[in-house]
């Protein structure tokens, strides 16, 4: 049995806004009550890969990429169906978790505009929190496709195998959606902060942000950049 059989695969997603006057900000989540991923309780929303992030019924419902291309991405020893699969817990974990939904229409636009449409979403978050919720059907019920094109690939980190709650986490960057705001409607034990990675990486260092050493080496390399436009430029992969 290989090292990585012991693994928890997890996706994890940077969200990237524009500040003010100049820069960029990072999305962390923070975590009181909820099992931490990669042992530390502020981190980008994220969590584990299901069986049903893999499936022909959801794998259908994924534009922008394919599994082929996604597996040539990752350059891993992985299906198409499990690399692609990446992509779309990283989607179902954003959405579940901070209420940011990386999902367009079958016309190709934004899902999410229109007000019928958000309440129900709402509703179905909900329903998640009580354990009910069945990604798949919801986007095979709302006609919703996970837009995995809006993703970047950015980094693989990967926890001892003989350690508890081992993860292989994949690490994903996207511009937050100008029509949506993280939180707005998210679980009481969630909750975030938008800050610069500089910002972080000083909270950090005061011992005012715990973080895991990979939240850690992934702010810092976003703080070379000046903005969200030279991060895109830097590590959007090329899906044609």
């Amino acid at each position: 049995m290989s090292a990585t059989a012991n693994l928890h695969r997890a996706s994890s997603v940077i969200l990237l806004r524009p500040a003010q006057p100049q820069g960029f900000e990072v999305f962390i989540a923070h975590h009181p009550d909820q099992p931490p991923l990669l042992g530390e309780r502020n981190s980008f929303p994220g969590g584990s890969i299901q069986k049903s992030d893999r499936t022909q019924a959801v794998l259908r419902r994924c534009r922008g990429l394919s599994g082929e291309k996604a597996r040539k991405i990752l350059s891993a020893h992985l299906a198409p169906s499990e690399a692609l699969g990446f992509w779309i817990a990283a989607i179902r974990t954003l959405f579940q978790d901070v209420g940011v939904f990386y999902a367009i229409t079958e016309n190709g636009e934004p899902a999410g505009l229109d007000a019928e449409l958000n309440a129900r979403l709402l509703q179905a978050r909900t329903a998640r929190r009580d354990g009910a919720q069945d990604f798949p059907a919801l986007m095979e019920r709302e006609n919703l496709f996970c837009d995995a094109a809006k993703l970047a690939y950015f980094s693989h980190w990967q926890t001892a195998a003989d350690v508890s709650r081992g993860f292989e986490m994949r690490f994903f960057l996207a511009a937050m959606r100008d029509d949506q705001t993280p939180i707005a409607s998210a679980t009481e034990r969630t909750h975030g902060s938008w800050l610069a990675p500089d910002r972080a990486l000083q909270l950090f260092g005061r011992g005012e942000l715990p973080m895991a050493f990979a939240t850690f080496a992934s702010l810092r390399t976003l703080a070379d950049f000046g903005n969200v436009e030279s991060v895109l430029k830097e590590f959007h992969p090329k899906f044609t």
